[in-house]
This record gives C-alpha cells, structure tokens and sequence, in this order.
C-alpha cells in the first residue's frame, strides 16, 4: 500500500483495484495454463455428475433415455420423510456424526496440548508416530481387530473380568446400546494421531515470546496451556469445527456396514447404508439419489450457517 507522510504521521491510501484486463491475463497465463487441469478435473468429477440429480424427480428406469423417464416430481423425497426406517437411520446418523465430531475434537487437541508439552524430541516423535500409525491402515483391518477385541473372550472382557468390573462377558457387538459408543471409540482410535498433525503446526507458529512473558508472570505449564497455547490455535479449531460441521450426515459407511449385524441393525444402520440396502440393492435408483441429494443440502445449509455464526461472533471463518 502507498504511504505518504503528512505532519510527521503515516497516512495510508488505500490501493486501487487492479482491473483484469487482457493485458493482466496475459501477464498471468502460465498461472492460467497450470490451473486448466485442476478446473477441468473439478468439472469432471464435481459438477458434471449433478446432472444424475434429475434421476431423483423421475421413476428412473436404466433401460429407458432422458426422454423416455416418467416425472414424479417430489415423490421420492415424500417417501424418504415419511418412512420410519429413514427417521430411524437419520437418527442413528446424526447419533454417531456427533459422537464423532464431539469425541474427534476433544481427543485431538488434548493429544496434541500433551504432545507440545513434551521437551525430548526423540520421545515426541516416538509418541506421535505410533498414534497416528492406525490412520493408514484401512477400516477392514481395523474393524477385525475391534470384533475380536470385544469378543466374548477377548482382551476387553478380559481385563474387565480381572479388574472385578463385571462378572461375566458382555457381547459388545450383539447388543444396540453400546454400537454408537464402540463407532466412536474406533473412530478416536484411528484417527486422534492423524488430527493432531495440524493442531501441533498450529502451535508450532505461536511466538515464543509468549510463553516467555507468561512464565515471568508467574504461569505454570497449566496456565501456559490455556492463557498462550489454546488462544493461539482457536482460529484453526474453529476452521476445523467448521468444515466438520459441514460433513455432520457423513458418520461413515465401513465401519458401521463391517461391525453391524442383525441383532444391532436398528442402531447400525446410517444413511449411506439406507441409499445401498434399498436403493441401489433394489434397482431404486431414484431414491438413491434423493438420499444423496438429501445429505448434500443438509451439509451446505449446516455449513453455510456455522460460517455465519462464526461471522456473527467475531471469529475465522471459511468466506
């Protein structure tokens, strides 16, 4: 910005808007050439296929053209709002997508406050290594190694036998009170390292003059956590807040289709497993679609109004 000094003061003029002309893009065109790949593979994959949306207002049948389908307007949405088994797994969605997000948050930030507190290098790298090593193996695995651990004989009822904690086995998995506990909990265990990666980057930029300062007043490492370290990465948790509240309807689709069975399936079952067992599985593509549509304009709406609110209260926000 121009600076011109009057009477001894820094006056600021705001800078002119720099028109885009011909000549500006021409200046630009190897910036314009490299995101051509970019824009055309957005226009592929995202926005192309918004035009299988109109299956969603039509009795759509594979065999038939465009032309051919028969229109039936908002049927396929009536029927998703007023059937008991999309209530019940709207409520096992949001169930399990808040357990998630409430659980994600609190133990990926508690994780990555224990993790900056650790002077030694050797054993900070050691510790973040191995907890976020679970993130790259795939829910299969994952999902195998949870059926056995709470098996009737496995490791869990195990030390919970030898701690004089129950008294017999508990089947974990053939009993719905304990599903959206046992998601939430898996959930924590593959992904608290991995999460943590941004939180530490984060606290890696507050200055340490900071900490400096609160020490010489008089804080502890516990004052130090919640007076420099927390305020110093509020912008990035609330960013990252954001952008989960916007993905709220997505509670996952392996690990609830991989852990649930007949005897849980009233607890199990999530939106996605919905669109598969009776729309794709049925040939009922339409009401497929109509799911899908569902959860993309619950997501926006919920995005768009956290990006608000955060607007509102003063703090980061997406746009």
């Amino acid at each position: 910005m121009a600076v011109t000094v009057t009477n001894k003061k820094a006056v600021r003029k705001p800078e002119k808007k720099r028109k885009l002309t011909w000549a500006v893009l021409k200046s630009q065109q190897q910036l314009i050439w490299m995101s051509v790949p970019l824009t055309l593979y957005i226009i592929l994959f995202a926005y192309v296929p918004v035009w299988g949306w109109t299956m969603a207002f039509q009795n759509y049948k594979p065999a038939r053209s465009f032309s051919q389908q028969d229109w039936v307007g908002f049927k396929q949405f009536k029927f998703l709002f007023t059937d008991d088994d999309f209530m019940r797994v709207l409520r096992n969605t949001l169930g399990m997508s808040i357990i998630n997000l409430v659980l994600g948050f609190v133990t990926a930030i508690v994780l990555a406050l224990l993790l900056n507190e650790i002077r030694k290098v050797i054993w900070k790298r050691t510790v973040q290594t191995i907890s976020y090593l679970p993130h790259f193996l795939s829910w299969v695995i994952v999902t195998g190694i949870v059926a056995t651990s709470l098996a009737s004989d496995g490791i869990v009822n195990d030390i919970l036998m030898k701690l004089h904690l129950i008294k017999e086995p508990i089947l974990w998995l053939s009993e719905g009170k304990y599903f959206w506990g046992i998601v939430g909990a898996s959930h924590v265990w593959k992904e608290v390292g991995w999460n943590t990666i941004i939180y530490l980057a984060a606290m890696a930029s507050i200055d340490p003059a900071l900490y400096e300062a609160a020490e010489m007043d008089g804080a502890n490492r516990y004052r130090k956590m919640f007076h420099v370290t927390l305020p110093g990465i509020k912008s990035t948790i609330v960013i990252l807040l954001i952008m989960s509240i916007g993905h709220i309807l997505d509670a996952g689709f392996e690990v609830q289709y991989l852990l649930g069975n007949g005897l849980v399936v009233d607890w199990a079952e999530t939106i996605d497993i919905f669109v598969l067992k009776y729309g794709i599985a049925q040939g009922n593509y339409s009401l497929a679609t109509a799911g899908g549509i569902f959860k993309t304009v619950v997501s926006v709406a919920l995005l768009l109004v956290a990006n608000w609110t955060a607007k509102r209260l003063g703090e980061e926000r997406l746009l």
